[in-house]
């Protein structure tokens, strides 16, 4: 989860970071999820203009289904769009839509009311605005084998990959109650990389993902600073373990929590690849900016874990997407490697500049401006074709 206030970081594209970040604050005029059979089920596209001071939503009644929302930005900074169910549960978002430009959101909306959120800057809570939808949607259309073999195959990851990470927390917390400061930091990065693999899917579920990953920006009086950052803060800010207990108490319950409901969530071909560009979308506002990790700097860690998510989609649904894009298939054979080939450059071993323990990659702080400009290169190169996966997975 990204902070809603830390505004400087992730809004460095066109002012600190203006030379290293410009790939991946460029125009993404072609980098939609697609415009090929997923139109409003009460028939073509609903606009959303996105403003600095405006969230226009052209139909804020709707019929349930699936719909598209036609996303320009018409502010003047990068925004993001969310659509939320009750509690802040997310059904779909778009993010890093710079001015100017436009996005496509394909979501499937069962009867309920919802808020369609434009965030411009990528900070706070949105400018709302209500949407209703109403009546009953239609039987989903039967998977082919291709599709239904993939959304199998990602709900055995999604759910190895909870259980994975409830067998790092728990490690991790048993580090605590040892009281071994440096055992504990070394046992920080394996369990971030198992959040960051599924972290749509954590999302997903309203308030869960705050309590486990919120940042300090998001605390108030009313919300303590809890979960994975604030015990990061203690351990590599203020070096200690003072306190970190209750934190971690509360971080077991609330993974317990997680492990249970993923095993309910309804995966579609859909979901997957909304999943895999918000993945991609997280690396670009979060990851390769340095804001995710601030204090333990192992952001490259939790970039790993936010494409390696991505690609175990897209691998997924690879088969579908040859039969009806080989075009994008052939793109993507190639993104995908090349990304991944660029991040190994930055893999460290004990005795290397920037090694921290416990992580495979050096920290974020040994990055040149002209490695974090590549890394940000590669991920703008991806993040066009990533989003185009939607469109091809639901086109008929």
């Amino acid at each position: 989860m990204r902070s809603p206030v830390s505004r400087a970081l992730r809004l460095a594209c066109p002012v600190v970071l203006a030379a290293t970040l410009a790939a991946a604050c460029s125009s993404d005029e072609t980098a939609s999820s697609g415009s090929s059979g997923a139109a409003g089920a009460g028939g073509g596209p609903v606009a959303v203009k996105a403003g600095d001071k405006k969230c226009e939503v052209a139909s804020v009644e709707l019929a349930a289904g699936r719909h598209t929302f036609a996303v320009t930005n018409t502010a003047s900074q990068v925004t993001e769009v969310y659509v939320y169910a009750a509690g802040d549960r997310i059904m779909g978002e778009v993010e890093n839509v710079g001015p100017s430009t436009k996005r496509n959101l394909i979501v499937d909306l069962p009867a309920g009311e919802y808020q369609v959120a434009c965030k411009p800057g990528m900070v706070g809570d949105g400018i709302r605005t209500a949407l209703k939808v109403t009546g009953k949607a239609a039987p989903p259309q039967t998977l082919d084998q291709n599709l239904q073999t993939a959304v199998t195959s990602y709900q055995t990851y999604v759910e190895s990959e909870t259980q994975a990470l409830v067998d790092t927390t728990a490690t991790f917390v048993a580090a605590i109650s040892s009281g071994d400061l440096a055992k504990t930091k070394e046992a920080y990065p394996a369990v971030r990389l198992h959040y960051e693999r599924i972290e749509p899917i954590a999302e997903s579920f309203g308030d869960l993902d705050p309590l486990i990953d919120m940042r300090i920006d998001d605390a108030t009086p009313e919300t303590p600073f809890v979960g994975f950052h604030a015990i990061e803060q203690k351990l590599f800010e203020q070096k200690t373990l003072d306190g970190t207990q209750p934190l971690a108490t509360a971080l077991t319950t609330n993974v317990g929590k997680l492990n249970e409901l993923v095993k309910t969530v309804e995966l579609t071909p859909l979901v997957m690849a909304n999943g895999a560009k918000s993945l991609l979308d997280e690396v670009a506002a979060s990851k390769v900016t340095g804001e995710e990790e601030r204090y333990s700097r192992i952001d490259l860690v939790d970039f790993a874990g936010n494409v390696d998510g991505a690609k175990y989609v897209y691998s997924a649904l690879r088969p579908a997407l040859q039969e009806k894009d080989p075009e994008l298939v052939s793109t993507l054979d190639k993104r995908f490697p090349a990304l991944v080939s660029l991040l190994d450059t930055h893999l460290a071993k004990p005795g290397d500049n920037g090694y921290i323990p416990g992580s495979p990659y050096v920290s974020y702080d040994t990055l040149t401006p002209e490695q974090v400009k590549a890394l940000a290169v590669e991920v703008d190169a991806i993040s066009e074709p990533i989003g185009q996966i939607a469109g091809v997975v639901t086109s008929k």
